[in-house]
Parts: structure tokens; C-alpha cells; sequence
């Protein structure tokens, strides 16, 4: 059982630093920017550097010879991918364009096998709630949606109007939960009395009524009560099962 144990803590051991080696050697990447290659690549190296570890009925050279192949091929792709367009092209796949100038591309859905209600939340996630404003969305390689307005719905820009520039700010968390976030509120160089006063001009009275509280990057005061009386009267759902 020792034996075993001292088996296992070896391997392990070169395991952790074979895949640390090969990390260094593969580069960075954004872990966002994965495709679909690069995130079953990942898998398979995941699982051969597990069963290199932990199984110690089998011979540890023949996995990590299987390890080092599948890295030292992961390497020489990224390097022929920086070579060759077009075996990158193979390797990564291409954009898809799914909507053109409001109109779906119904044959482009079918082929990235992407349904219209997947589309929509995309769109939804990109604050656009209606295909009519897009000139163009794309799938990515790495699975993400790329969304370019169309002109008419793309927001006025400061420079646009020829404005002056004004310093970004954040949303400034004042109270969470019935509670006073005290740095933050210093950081805005306002006091208790100044927070009390703002919650009277909205009818609260107690912190323990208050839910969030914030100041907005447009200096405008923001506060949401836990009793706020407001009813979720929006369907959105045409799904008329039991949940």
C-alpha cells in the first residue's frame, strides 16, 4: 500500500511538471477566445495526464509518451496556424454570418446549428432586442456572437456632436442589503446625514428598507426597497408547461 502511494505521489509529480513545462511552451491564450478544437484538445490532455497520474496498474511511459505527443502536436499546429491562413482556416473553423441587414440567414442558422431563440438571447445579451437593427452578426470560431449595429441604432458618440470628452465614472454602491458601505461612501464625499436625506426625497425612512442604493455614473441618486410594490406582469414565455 506504501509502494502504491509512493507510486501514485511520483507520478503526480511528474505529471504536474510535464504539463507545466508544455503550458510555458504553448503560450498564453485567452481562455474566452477557446474553439472548439482547443476546448476538446484540452480535455483529451486533461484526461491522459489523469489516467499518467493516478492509474497505477498501467505503465506511466506509454501515457506520458501519449501526453507529450498530443502537446508537442498542439505546439506544432499553433506554429503552422501562424505560417498558413489557410490551415488555420482548417484548424479554427471560420465566422458564420447568421443575420445580414435585419434579415436571418435561415441556412447559415441550420449549418452553425444555432436555433432562432439562441440568436435572439445573443442579440439580448448586446442590449439589441430586435433583429431590424443589426446589420450583421457573426459566429465566431470561439462560439461568441459578434454584433455590428446598424447606423440609424448605434449611440451618439460625445465626439460625434463635437463635445467635450468628460471623465468616466462608476456606479458608486452606497447601501447593500440594509447596509452602509462606508469607504465608498467617503470616496464620494458624502456623509450619513447626505444618504438619509436622499432616502427621505423617496419615501424610506430606515436602512432596513432599502435593498441597494447607489450613486449613478451620472451623479443621479438610485435606490431599490426590498417592498418596492412592483408586479411581474412582463410574459415573455410562450412555454405553457407545468414550470
Amino acid at each position: 500500500m506504501m509502494q502504491e502511494s509512493l507510486v501514485t505521489i511520483v507520478r503526480a509529480v511528474i505529471t504536474f511538471f510535464t504539463i507545466l513545462l508544455y503550458s510555458r511552451l504553448i503560450g498564453k491564450q485567452l481562455i474566452g477566445n477557446l474553439t472548439m478544437f482547443d476546448y476538446i484538445n484540452g480535455i483529451t490532455i486533461g484526461s491522459i495526464a489523469a489516467t499518467l497520474a493516478t492509474d497505477v496498474s498501467s505503465k506511466a511511459l506509454v501515457h506520458w509518451i501519449a501526453l507529450t505527443v498530443f502537446l508537442v502536436l498542439t505546439i506544432v499546429l499553433q506554429y503552422i496556424g501562424l505560417k498558413s491562413r489557410f490551415l488555420s482556416k482548417v484548424q479554427d473553423s471560420e465566422p458564420v454570418v447568421l443575420l445580414q441587414r435585419g434579415n436571418m440567414l435561415e441556412k447559415n442558422l441550420a449549418k452553425a446549428r444555432i436555433t432562432k431563440d439562441e440568436l435572439m438571447l445573443q442579440l439580448r445579451s448586446k442590449n439589441i432586442f430586435s433583429p431590424i437593427e443589426v446589420e450583421v452578426a457573426l459566429l465566431e470560431p470561439d462560439g461568441t456572437v459578434s454584433v455590428l449595429p446598424r447606423s440609424q441604432y448605434q449611440p451618439v458618440q460625445r465626439g460625434d456632436l463635437n463635445l467635450p470628452p468628460k471623465p468616466a465614472k462608476l456606479t458608486t454602491e452606497l447601501i447593500i442589503d440594509g447596509r452602509i458601505i462606508e469607504q465608498n461612501l467617503e470616496q464620494r464625499k458624502k456623509d450619513k446625514d447626505w444618504l438619509m436625506s436622499q432616502l427621505k426625497l423617496h419615501g424610506i425612512s430606515s436602512l432596513e428598507e432599502v435593498s441597494y442604493a447607489a450613486i449613478l455614473p451620472n451623479d443621479q441618486f438610485y435606490v431599490d426597497k426590498f417592498d418596492d410594490d412592483v408586479s411581474d406582469d412582463m410574459n415573455i414565455s410562450d412555454y405553457k408547461g407545468p414550470y
